[in-house]
């Protein structure tokens, strides 16, 4: 009776008609869950600080998910770059004297994550030639000598099945050779026979055997990323130039470093390619497909790779008469490019002129190539040999320098077989007139332009075309 007297006593609230009735859901529709709305994704940004050769840096700011590709596509569409898909986000980590290529689906943020704050470690944005050259020509990255294939895969192995073998979850082929591996806490280095497998990397204890009993674990990849020594011999006291590391994701400093040495550049390439693969396996394949996806008729494994832009545009032309035509003879095209270099001249010379500025034309022929950007003004030989190696030694990647020990000559710096081979460009007077040449007089040329441009032509003297430059990019 009391509970009857209290809800007489309360008043009644009269009900309020609903003014969106077709938004109310019915008794017997389903509700929705929290669980199952879609939840508004906040995507942190971040600054991140980009250097180029020069080391002049631009401030970019990235959501958190960003990749290294994405980051590079950026900087071309900023800068108005050639996408010519070699162009590669670099980490330098200054401490050690170390670097890597960071990999195109790698996240930029969680690579500086891994920095310690006290290092002043680096991002570069630069060409990297090598970076999948191995899909392309794998026979060259992986010699007869240094592996080893299944016992049921004795027969030669083809150029598509040395990718198929190593892109397989089942079969992997084996990577062995002499390696100089660094003492843990000592400063002495050890030549030892080492295996590279799918389940890591081993040395063998006794000699070259490769009994269970004889191998011993070195390394494994999954929570570690692999550096190319910057520095040579400076900073580790490495016997050979060639050296390579393996660093834990969450180490700071030396002291978990495991630190490797090849004999010479080939087996270096050789096994940081073969690791790469183990690590990554398929997507890099991915990465690489990336820029060739939505051809029609091709598949993935028989796709030929894109030339570059550089070789796609040097093709000398004609267009002197009513339809221009390709010039194949080497020999006219030459004759047609020193006619057209000189009309050029002539025609800069009186354009100066006539503003009042008159330039003489052996004092612009001299200094025309100091615009270019494969010429580097004073550099040393190291100092070529470092931006080669770190642009990849891919057949036909160059550089031209001014020479040290000639003041007056230039020095052509070419990357042919895994090897960085220096020529020397001579300045020949003849007639009262300025040439350069190569191959003692020759063949000759009126500036490094029209050398530069005929080599990129013909192969001449010189053990291949040159075909990509080493270039200081200014962001």
């Amino acid at each position: 009776n009391r509970r009857k007297k209290k809800d007489d006593n309360v008043l009644e609230i009269p009900s309020i008609p609903n003014p969106f009735p077709e938004l109310c859901c019915s008794p017997f529709a389903s509700v929705l869950s929290a669980s199952l709305l879609p939840k508004a994704t906040s995507r942190k940004k971040q600054v991140i600080k980009v250097y180029s050769e020069d080391d002049t840096s631009r401030a970019l700011e990235v959501p958190s998910d960003i990749t290294a590709r994405d980051v590079c596509q950026l900087l071309i569409l900023k800068n108005h770059y050639i996408d010519d898909h070699s162009w590669t986000l670099f980490e330098q980590l200054t401490h050690t004297g170390l670097g890597r290529a960071i990999e195109d689906h790698e996240l930029v943020v969680e690579v500086q994550s891994n920095w310690v704050t006290e290092e002043e470690n680096k991002l570069y944005f630069r060409k990297n030639y090598t970076k999948y050259e191995f899909f392309k020509n794998p026979l060259s990255f992986f010699p007869d000598h240094m592996i080893s294939f299944p016992s049921e895969n004795n027969a030669a192995v083809s150029h598509s099945g040395i990718l198929q073998m190593f892109l397989s979850s089942s079969t992997y082929p084996e990577i062995h050779g002499y390696l100089h591996a660094k003492e843990q806490g000592k400063k002495s280095w050890k030549k030892l026979y080492f295996l590279l497998r799918r389940s890591g990397l081993y040395f063998s204890t006794k000699g070259t055997s490769k009994e269970p009993r004889h191998l011993q674990f070195f390394c494994e990849f999954s929570n570690s990323d692999m550096y190319m020594s910057l520095t040579g011999k400076k900073i580790s006291g490495a016997p050979t130039n060639y050296g390579f590391s393996f660093k834990p994701n969450k180490s700071g400093g030396t002291r978990d470093l495991k630190q490797l040495c090849a004999d010479d550049e080939q087996s270096r390439t050789c096994w940081m390619t073969a690791v790469r693969l183990l690590k990554y396996g398929m997507q890099l394949y991915q990465n690489y497909m990336q820029p060739y996806q939505g051809r029609s008729g091709c598949s993935p494994l028989n796709i030929t790779p894109m030339r570059s832009i550089s070789e796609n545009s040097l093709v000398a032309m004609d267009f002197s008469g009513h339809r221009s035509r390709i010039i194949e003879n080497p020999t006219e095209a030459l004759s047609v490019a020193v006619e057209e270099g000189l009309a050029w001249r002539r025609r800069g010379c009186l354009r100066l002129n006539s503003h009042g500025s008159p330039i003489a034309m052996s004092n612009m022929g001299m200094s025309i190539h100091r615009s270019q950007s494969w010429f580097h003004h004073k550099i040393s030989r190291e100092e070529a040999q470092r931006l080669i190696l770190q642009h990849g030694l891919v057949d036909g990647v160059f550089l031209v320098r001014d020479s040290q020990s000639n003041p007056k000559t230039f020095v052509l710096s070419l990357s042919h077989g895994l090897k960085i081979k220096h020529f020397q460009i001579v300045p020949l007077e003849d007639d009262g007139k300025l040439f350069y040449t190569l191959d003692d007089g020759h063949t000759r040329f009126t500036d490094l332009i029209q050398l530069v441009e005929f080599y990129q032509l013909n192969k001449g003297v010189l053990p291949c075309k040159l075909k990509h430059y080493c270039a200081r990019i200014a962001l």
